[in-house]
């Protein structure tokens, strides 16, 4: 019985998206790029077999960011010129401007 509670552990944490990193290549969607503005390029891509994305973005060669959204958002910042990047683990990409605490 302990086998299949582990077995449905294991299941559970790959499925739901956080041990995305965990499965094949093959499980990934091909890179699509999501968005080109304030001269930012990003490409997601998508897990087929749980609630995964993955985003690269780039600014030219001056600077780059890896967003992994593992069943949950992930976002990042730039401070240069104020821009938040959100992605959710379902693909979807937002920008917003970054707001001054």
């Amino acid at each position: 019985m302990s086998v299949v509670a582990l077995l449905g552990l294991v299941g559970w944490y790959l499925f739901s998206g956080r041990g995305a990193g965990l499965l094949p290549q093959d499980s990934w969607g091909p890179w699509r790029e999501k968005r080109e503005s304030y001269g930012w390029t990003v490409w997601v891509r998508v897990n087929s077999w749980s609630d995964a994305a993955e985003a690269e973005g780039n600014y030219g060669k001056a600077e780059d960011f890896t967003l992994r959204a593992y069943g949950t958002p992930a976002g990042a910042t730039n401070l240069m010129i104020g821009l938040r990047f959100t992605l959710a683990p379902d693909g979807e990409l937002t920008l917003d401007e970054a707001r001054e605490s």
